[in-house]
């Protein structure tokens, strides 16, 4: 009788265990998740934007206090709006560079304003057919854009494009840019931002939250 007992049991036993051997089986098909479609890393107000950042900035030494610097403030800026919005970045760099002293580099900026030069710019330059915002990133010099950025908005076409200009200055704010860029490329313009090449320097986190709020905004109007 024992004998016969036993053998039940290790009948039984050997059932459940096939049945939990096969209960296991749809789990592990439960992980092999297709991961066909590729995720955006796009701010969510930039989704379906195509973004170019095109930035003319200039280190060597400056004003406000920051002395020789390796990074120019406005490209800080540039690359940050760049990161949010997973845009291209496009530096617009003079062929002829600025003197590094900040005295004769403003002087010889004044001497270009006065002429109304449009110095010869490095390219080539973006397929502008290829995007549909162009944030604009520039200094303030001598209460308007750098030559070199009337030369690229002037060889570019911005026929039916959003430009959101930011720039960095020292107490000049935008300096009435936002309509010099409107005459120049008849683009829609959106409201800048204006910050000081200072606390874009020295005070990059708090730039930075700045940027992603601006960036935001701008992006959903």
């Amino acid at each position: 009788m024992k004998k016969l007992l036993t053998i039940i049991c290790l009948a039984l036993f050997a059932i459940m265990t096939a049945a939990c051997g096969s209960a296991e089986t749809p789990a592990k098909s439960e992980k092999t998740v297709s991961n066909n479609n590729s995720v955006s890393t796009q701010a969510p107000a930039a989704q379906g934007k195509r973004i170019l950042v095109a930035y003319f900035s200039r280190a060597d030494e400056n004003t406000g206090g920051v002395g020789y610097i390796e990074k120019g403030n406005t490209r800080i800026l540039a690359e940050m709006v760049a990161d949010i919005t997973k845009g291209d970045l496009f530096e617009i760099k003079t062929v002829k560079s600025y003197p590094k002293e900040y005295q004769p580099a403003i002087e010889y900026a004044k001497k270009e304003k006065e002429n109304k030069e449009r110095p010869e710019i490095v390219g080539p330059l973006p397929d502008m057919s290829k995007y549909d915002v162009v944030f604009l990133g520039y200094p303030i010099w001598w209460g308007d854009l750098p030559m070199g950025v009337y030369t690229f908005l002037e060889k570019e076409n911005f026929s039916g494009k959003t430009i959101i200009p930011f720039c960095t200055h020292e107490g000049s704010g935008l300096a009435g840019t936002e309509s010099y860029i409107k005459d120049t490329t008849k683009a829609n313009v959106l409201p800048g931002l204006e910050m000081r090449g200072k606390k874009a320097q020295t005070q990059q986190a708090e730039a930075r939250k700045d940027m992603e709020k601006w960036v935001k905004e701008s992006l959903e109007k």
